[in-house]
């Protein structure tokens, strides 16, 4: 890969910015349950509505946003985001203190937090192919996807001794912080940034809202891509509440086994995420995003086998090593050649479709997994979304299309 100056200061900003808040993210991970449960002693249910429910309601939330910010200056979006979430967060410490913190006011914040986060990855994409010429959009999501395996080796530990040592609120402000002063680095950016067409007069019309989703659903690359993304990422994470009961509970895992068992592998992250461009330029895109995707599907079904005691964590790191290193491999190429793909005009739309879509797949699938692990059994049940998995690389893309021409200019409305 080629080293960080070569990409320009302005991409040095962004990336630090994102490195930041990433790391902030997984320092508070796990913070609101926790905090639901030990302050505001709520139950599982509350527990439940409060992880699904905010996820999705921020989800709803976005999909007007993506058309909005599509017609206007990203970079103010950017700030505009990471301010609002660092705002939001900020109110959990202060009435923390203050001794008035509501479960009602967790709700609110996370539905704020995920519709600010929808609506920042969707106008950083759009601002990232307006920053970097198409043949850099690759090291670019390469680096990112190595920076997001590395907050998650780090930040899980770090911020479990914080949470032993001064208690949840406390990772819930340092993660405030970080978005702070990722607004910080990416006003640092600097350099001006070309108004798009329609200008701020533009209208969001309902047709509008839904444009991401046609553009997707008629692209011929995209469209089996997109399928695979949601439903791949779905079931992945649907198990993993399951996963949890299952080596928490019944295998009696101590609670440090558990968290190695999912963060050392995600050094398997690092080494797929600086595979990519060498790969890409030795085998082409289509074969890496095939071969990638398919054997990330295979890994999986491998955790339905685990057992107690040092062999069981084995497998879990074995199979959570291999799983996490053809993702490593597999993202940055597939968010790179979504960028190329899709027209400049309608970036923000389409990545908000996509990830709203991802995130709705998810909080289903997680729902109906609940039940089928009560219905089925635990292991049962982790078995099953293995074996589907393993029909997922027939969605991957068999050939690549001649890229789309970009559309002429949308006309101003007033």
């Amino acid at each position: 890969m080629r080293s960080g100056h070569r990409l320009g200061r302005r991409f040095g900003w962004l990336w630090a910015a994102y490195g930041t808040s990433a790391l902030g993210t997984w320092l508070a991970f796990g913070a609101f349950p926790l905090i639901a449960v030990q302050v505001l002693h709520a139950g599982p249910a509350q527990v439940a509505a409060l992880a699904g429910a905010g996820a999705a309601a921020g989800a709803a939330a976005a999909v007007p946003l993506g058309p909005w910010v599509e017609f206007r200056r990203k970079r103010p979006v950017l700030i505009g985001t990471d301010l609002a979430r660092f705002a939001a967060l900020l109110t959990v410490p202060a009435a923390f203190a203050l001794g008035v913190l509501s479960f009602v006011q967790l709700l609110v914040v996370s539905v704020v937090v995920a519709a600010a986060d929808i609506t920042f990855r969707a106008a950083s994409g759009a601002y990232l192919k307006s920053l970097l010429p198409a043949g850099d959009l690759l090291v670019a999501n390469a680096r990112f996807e190595s920076t997001a395996w590395t907050a998650t080796i780090v930040g899980p530990p770090l911020g479990g001794a914080a949470v032993g040592l001064l208690g949840p609120v406390a990772t819930v402000l340092a993660d405030a912080v970080s978005y702070l002063l990722s607004a910080l680095g990416i006003r640092a950016i600097g350099g001006p940034e070309p108004r798009p067409e329609r200008g701020a007069a533009a209208r969001v019309r309902a047709g509008d809202l839904l444009d991401g989703w046609r553009f997707i659903l008629a692209d011929a690359a995209l469209r089996p891509l997109f399928f695979n993304t949601a439903l791949f990422n779905g079931l992945v994470m649907a198990t993993d509440a399951l996963l949890a009961v299952l080596l928490l509970g019944r295998l009696g895992f101590a609670p440090w086994q558990y968290g190695l068992a999912f963060a050392a592998p995600a050094v398997g992250g690092l080494f797929g995420a600086r595979l990519a461009r060498p790969l890409v330029a030795r085998f082409g895109r289509r074969r890496v995003l095939v071969v990638a995707g398919t054997l990330r599907a295979l890994w999986p079904v491998g955790l339905a086998l685990v057992g107690p005691g040092t062999a069981g964590l084995l497998l879990v790191m074995g199979v959570e090593l291999g799983l996490i290193f053809c993702c490593g491999v597999f993202n940055p190429v597939c968010a790179a050649y979504r960028l190329e793909r899709t027209a400049t005009g309608r970036v923000t739309r389409t990545l908000t479709a996509w990830t709203v879509t991802t995130r709705a797949a998810t909080a289903l699938l997680t729902a109906l997994w609940g039940v089928l692990g009560g219905l089925l059994g635990v292991r049962t049940a982790i078995g099953l979304a293995g074996v589907l998995l393993l029909a997922t690389p027939l969605l991957l893309p068999r050939r690549t299309p001649a890229p789309l021409p970009e559309p002429a200019p949308e006309p101003s409305r007033t």
